[in-house]
């Protein structure tokens, strides 16, 4: 009788692929093999790596827009030391419209970009999918935003993000459990500021920038730890003011980075202080334009 013998079952290699050596499935494994082939394709595409490069230098050009609006009420001037008021004086100017779309174009782009960086396989597992997905998608929304804000101040709109925060705070302190998510939201900014101070403290930002020998490479990084740091501040503060307009059921105590800035004006040597964060959102700014040219996308 002859023998009969079933022929292996083989194993895909795009299915071996979704298994991690530990036998654990790996970020990406869930996604259809259309939708990670396009996400691959999207990643590579050299109009999009270079579109997400112009959105750095979109991103720096906006940090030090906002880093001279901080200086100018650190030494007195009654101004909006935020984005939309960086939007407003660069809509004042000759051709500010156009300069206003070309800065929406590069935020979006590379707001994209960092949503992408979020979903896109990575061979990645578990806790590592998570924390990539936190660290990316927040940015990308973000980015993503403030590029549809610089789009509708171009198109005539003026809008005021202090006025908007408090707003928002009003509208969810309403909620019957308002003043925990205002709280949790608080939390949530002062933390992304601790983080912001943890990377420049640390230099941990070194890890997403191919950084230039020599002393060029040295006074980047010099940029980028004074840049991280003041950015951290001002985050750290916000956060505070969310969870202290939370605590105290005050709206009007919330604010956005303006709020921060007035908060800092009122403390002693409050001016000084606001001048450092000015000159540190200049420093992170010029870190910024720089990183279009050093950054590793694929990090």
């Amino acid at each position: 009788m002859p023998h009969s013998c079933q022929e292996p079952h083989k194993i895909a290699p795009d299915a071996r692929a979704r298994v991690s050596r530990s036998g654990k499935r790996q970020y990406g494994a869930g996604m259809p093999p259309s939708a990670r082939s396009a996400a691959r394709d999207a990643e590579a595409n050299p109009a999009f790596r270079l579109a997400a490069r112009a959105g750095y230098v979109a991103n720096g050009i906006l940090h030090l827009l906002v880093g001279g609006l901080v200086l100018a009420v650190g030494f007195g001037a009654a101004e909006d030391a935020d984005q939309t008021g960086a939007f407003r004086a660069l809509a004042a100017l000759p051709l500010g419209a156009v300069a206003l779309g070309a800065l929406a174009v590069g935020l979006v782009a590379l707001g994209c970009w960092h949503l992408l960086q979020a979903v896109v396989p990575r061979r990645l597992s578990g806790r590592r999918r998570l924390a990539r997905i936190a660290a990316e998608a927040p940015q990308g929304i973000v980015f993503v935003v403030i590029g549809l804000i610089s789009a509708s101040v171009a198109l005539g709109a003026r809008p005021r993000a202090e006025q908007a925060a408090e707003d928002a705070s009003g509208l969810v302190l309403t909620l019957p459990i308002g003043g925990l998510v205002l709280g949790a939201a608080g939390l949530a900014v002062a933390g992304v500021g601790i983080g912001f101070l943890w990377m420049g403290a640390r230099r941990s930002f070194h890890t997403k920038v191919s950084l230039p020998p020599g002393a060029a490479g040295h006074v980047l990084s010099a940029l980028g730890v004074v840049g991280f740091l003041a950015k951290g501040v001002a985050l750290a503060i916000v956060g505070v003011l969310l969870v202290i307009a939370a605590v105290r059921i005050e709206p009007d105590t919330a604010g956005g980075l303006d709020g921060a800035v007035s908060a800092l004006i009122s403390l002693p040597a409050g001016p000084f202080l606001a001048v450092l964060v000015g000159a540190g959102f200049l420093a992170y700014g010029v870190f910024t334009v720089f990183r279009a040219r050093y950054a590793r996308l694929d990090a």
